[in-house]
């Protein structure tokens, strides 16, 4: 089975990876298992005031707090995993990434990090069930 599970640091993107190992635990082989963070881009102008290498770390950066507790979690866990980090809109890009790797299931928390954003604009899990062809799990 291949999971795809999108995280961005929040708690419910841990308890989102404490989900895929309860479920790998329950498969007779462990998953292929992909963790992505979806990044926003930073204004255009912002980033030409940054510079390249700037931008680059900032991102760095951002992708290392996402990912550090999910991490430890899989971990402990001992399941294998790739990360990736995808700079853009989050609901797209997990949609795309899920079917750039043959996903069987994306996994995500039902609240992240955008609370004010998914107040005014809708939540990215609402537009990622929306818009994937791949099943989704949200967890609470």
């Amino acid at each position: 089975m291949k999971i795809l599970l999108a995280v961005d640091g929040s708690k419910s993107s841990e308890r989102a990876a404490r989900h895929v190992v309860q479920l790998a635990r329950q498969l007779a082989q462990p998953p292929r298992l992909t963790v992505l963070n979806v990044d926003l881009p930073l204004l255009k102008a912002a980033a030409a005031k940054m510079g390249t290498r700037a931008v680059a770390e900032y991102h760095a950066s951002n992708a290392d707090h996402a990912l550090r507790h999910v991490r430890a979690v899989l971990s402990r866990a001992k399941l294998e995993f790739v990360a990736q980090t995808v700079i853009g809109e989050p609901a797209p890009a997990i949609a795309k990434a899920a079917e750039a790797c043959d996903a069987d299931l994306v996994v995500m928390g039902s609240r992240g990090m955008t609370a004010l954003k998914n107040l005014l604009l809708g939540s990215v899990a609402s537009k990622v069930l929306a818009t994937s062809s791949v099943p989704v799990t949200l967890v609470r």
